[in-house]
């Protein structure tokens, strides 16, 4: 007696790899036809099974979804990265005195501003210097986008690398409109520019692997 079992192997779609990711059409399921002869001492044979062709393909799909998953993991905060002032001692614009820049600041007029990586909005708010902002945590450490003309995100939301969470702008003390990026773990801050180099590094590494 013959028993047949179908099992479908969902192989999901795939996705172009470029600076940008198009959707193609999903590849046809495959399925895996596994024929058992009943013995007559009731044990069980397995006859057939998955190719050595079928193990590699479904192999290099996976590999090839954990690089696009990967890639889409992070977001730069713009569509343009353009540092105008770095983090670190520089002449305060105001005072015009050498003071610490606790953050870095991007050319950015009213663009959308976008989530680096999965997190929680911990907090939105406005106050003199910072102007409107939101704060997105990231496990042990959060983000700050600060001068912002618009919140698109209120505290509590989940976003994901890529979500709008404001439009940049000049609120609070600036000198004009600009992206302002603080990274604090715990207290200490963080050279925003660290993380936009992960950020960087993970999609060309991600491109790369997805090009051979």
């Amino acid at each position: 007696m013959f028993r047949i079992l179908l099992i479908t192997a969902g192989l999901g779609c795939c996705m172009a790899a470029s600076a940008q990711f198009h959707t193609v059409t999903p590849h046809t399921a495959r399925h895996r036809i596994e024929r058992v002869t009943q013995g007559t001492e009731g044990k069980t044979t397995e006859v057939t099974g998955k190719t050595a062709s079928e193990d590699l393909s479904a192999d290099t799909v996976s590999i090839r979804k954990q690089w696009i998953d990967s890639y889409l993991s992070v977001s730069y905060p713009l569509k343009e990265i353009y540092v105008t002032s770095p983090f670190g001692i520089r002449t305060d614009p105001f005072m015009k005195k050498r003071k610490r820049h606790n953050g870095l600041d991007l050319r950015a007029d009213r663009c959308e501003t976008y989530a680096m990586m999965h997190g929680i909005v911990v907090k939105t708010g406005q106050d003199r210097v910072s102007g409107k902002y939101v704060t997105v945590r990231h496990g042990d450490f959060s983000v700050s986008y600060c001068h912002l003309s618009e919140w698109r995100v209120k505290k509590g939301d989940c976003v994901r690398p890529g979500d709008v969470i404001g439009i940049s702008g000049s609120t609070g003390r600036s000198t004009g409109p600009h992206l302002h990026l603080t990274v604090r773990m715990g207290r200490r801050h963080i050279n925003p520019g660290i993380l936009l180099q992960f950020i960087d590094e993970t999609r060309r590494q991600a491109l790369e692997k997805l090009s051979e």
